[in-house]
């Protein structure tokens, strides 16, 4: 049973430019919930929690927080005075230990004659990991030396404050491990008990279903409906939240329909005996108009097979190969006809300052360029050719990508590559963030691109993603391969986790 108003949106609009983001939205949050906040990319749902959160400002309406208006400067300052929220987009920073992110901005705590006690903020930062079941992190370890994804479990951990009423999670479990969800699953129920409020985004229509008490749907900046948990439980309720969402109806038909492991001769990826990082002895094959997939734990080396077989990570012993030559580099990866998807989109997948035509055309610049002379027409014509199809919401293809919602932003990163018609696809998480219309419309593209003799390797955490799409799943476990599985209309996740853990 939710207690007290905690929140209130009252006629909240939102203008970006012509694009208007939040146009009068009404909206309440009460304590003791979890309220799922569900909609297409650049339906408004970051913006109405960023206002809220102090992350930016309205346009016009107005926030009451408690019964008080409520227009914080900053967001340490609306963490303050008790609501905190959890960006989609990395968060922390560099340079740093772990103990000094999560109590950024509040050093005065630990500040006495003008002497800060860093022992005294270790030891708190210790505390609250500890609190959270945190366990291979310590409070004086280094940032950079930690992995994306125990980065944002910091950026949660910074705002599990005694006096945090209200907390929003924007997408933040597309960014964490198998091991991070369950944690952050677990917090957030403990903190419904406490009779706190948590604001909860997310594309992922099973664990909103699992996890939310209420959810609100959001369209082109609209309120379209709310579902109490018992709506939610009714039969075909997960096919009215998709028409709400996208104002259609969509298909139950997101993966491939068939079986068949079927792929062409000609071996595309070779990984040969092949050793980086923490990685060793790597061998297995990837042949032209083939899925295969790399699932496992977070840190069990799959991301840094896909940065190997884009020439990022340096190969100390072995081989890899594309069409059976040495990958040198990233550059000579993208010659041989290679495109990667990373998974950390905003420091590896785009230039954030660039335009979205920019950096869809970057990887094609030789193919509409003359004499170092780049062709502005050729240039938006590839750009637009792939703004339309993905659904990237935007005025023009002028638009700066750092603008863009995550989901957007990971639209462009997947058509930077298409617009190349790369013969190899490594793709890192690529439906990481994006709405279940372009979703489905990605896993048709990957269909597609497969019948074309493409050949494809799929990086994935969504154990139904790679059941759904590939030829055959390697499964990964302490930087070696521990399992293989072929595709199989009677493949079930337990099937993998088996080889997981």
């Amino acid at each position: 049973m939710v207690g007290d108003l905690l929140v209130e949106v009252k006629d909240l609009s939102k203008n970006f430019g012509q694009t208007k983001a939040l146009k009068k939205v009404n909206l309440k949050f009460f304590a003791g919930e979890i309220r799922g906040l569900i909609g297409e990319n650049g339906s408004g749902k970051s913006t109405v929690t960023s206002i809220i959160s102090g992350m930016q400002t309205a346009t016009s309406g107005e926030v009451y927080f408690k019964g008080k208006k409520w227009k914080p400067e900053s967001m340490s300052e609306a963490q303050k005075h008790g609501i905190a929220m959890v960006l989609q987009e990395a968060n922390t920073a560099c340079g740093c230990s772990v103990a000094e992110n999560i109590f950024a901005g509040r050093f005065e705590e630990f500040t006495k004659f003008g002497i800060v006690n860093m022992k005294k903020i270790n030891d708190e930062a210790a505390k609250m990991l500890k609190n959270l079941g945190i366990t291979n992190i310590k409070a004086t370890d280094s940032l950079d030396k930690l992995t994306f994804e125990d980065r944002k479990l910091i950026e949660i951990v910074r705002c599990m404050t005694k006096d945090v009423e209200v907390c929003i999670f924007d997408e933040t479990t597309t960014a964490l491990s198998h091991e991070g969800r369950t944690i952050l699953y677990k917090l957030i129920r403990q903190m419904k008990d406490e009779g706190k409020c948590v604001i909860f985004i997310s594309h992922d229509m099973d664990e909103i279903m699992e996890q939310c008490s209420y959810l609100t749907v959001l369209r082109d900046g609209e309120i379209i409906g709310h579902l109490n948990r018992e709506e939610m439980d009714e039969n075909n309720a997960e096919k009215k939240i998709r028409y709400m969402m996208v104002g259609r109806e969509i298909g139950d038909a997101y993966y491939r329909a068939d079986f068949k492991a079927d792929h062409l001769d000609e071996t595309a990826l070779e990984f040969i005996n092949a050793s980086f990082g923490n990685v060793k002895d790597l061998t297995f094959k990837l042949h032209k108009g083939e899925i295969i997939g790399l699932g496992g734990l977070s840190s069990c080396g799959m991301h840094e097979v896909g940065r190997a077989a884009f020439g990022i990570e340096k190969i100390s012993k072995g081989k890899v190969l594309l069409f059976g030559k040495d990958v040198l580099n990233p550059l000579n990866a993208i010659r041989l006809g290679a495109g990667y998807i990373s998974k950390n989109r905003d420091t590896e997948a785009l230039i954030m300052d660039g335009t979205i035509g920019e950096n869809i055309a970057l990887p094609s610049l030789s193919d509409i360029s003359k004499f170092s002379y780049i062709s502005p027409k050729k240039e938006r014509d590839l750009a637009l050719a792939q703004i339309e199809p993905f659904r990237i919401k935007c005025e023009s293809e002028k638009k700066l990508v750092s603008s863009l919602s995550g989901g957007n932003k990971q639209k462009v990163s997947f058509a930077k590559w298409t617009a190349r018609n790369s013969d190899i696809l490594i793709m890192d998480c690529p439906t990481r963030g994006v709405d279940i219309g372009v979703k489905q419309f990605m896993y048709s593209l990957i269909e597609k691109m497969k019948k074309e003799g493409k050949a494809i390797l799929l990086i994935s955490e969504e154990m139904s993603e790679l059941i759904g799409m590939c030829d055959k799943i390697i499964i990964m476990k302490d930087f070696k391969i521990s399992g293989e599985l072929e595709r199989s209309a009677n493949l079930k996740e337990t099937d993998i986790i088996e080889y997981m853990i």
